[in-house]
């Protein structure tokens, strides 16, 4: 991935990133955020990108990373 790539994670409108990407960053995000803003029509919009196998992925990879940076916000890991 390139950095502009990376730096375009923060536009959601950003012309460097597929359909699937802002997709995937979107649910990252309400799962970080309020996870109850994942509605049917958002899970309809996830469906339309993604297979069930590559929505339990995603689930399992975001909430693992949201719970390992609550782990060491709490715990005082100095980030760097």
């Amino acid at each position: 991935m390139t950095e502009a790539k990376v730096a375009a994670i923060d536009d959601e409108h950003s012309d460097l990133l597929s359909p699937r990407e802002r997709a995937a960053i979107r649910f990252a995000e309400k799962l970080a955020v309020d996870h109850r803003k994942v509605d049917d029509a958002f899970w309809s919009e996830m469906r339309s990108h993604f297979s069930e196998a590559e929505i339990v992925e995603l689930v399992a990879h975001a909430t693992l990373y949201i719970g390992f940076g609550r782990f060491n916000e709490i715990v005082g890991v100095d980030p760097a």
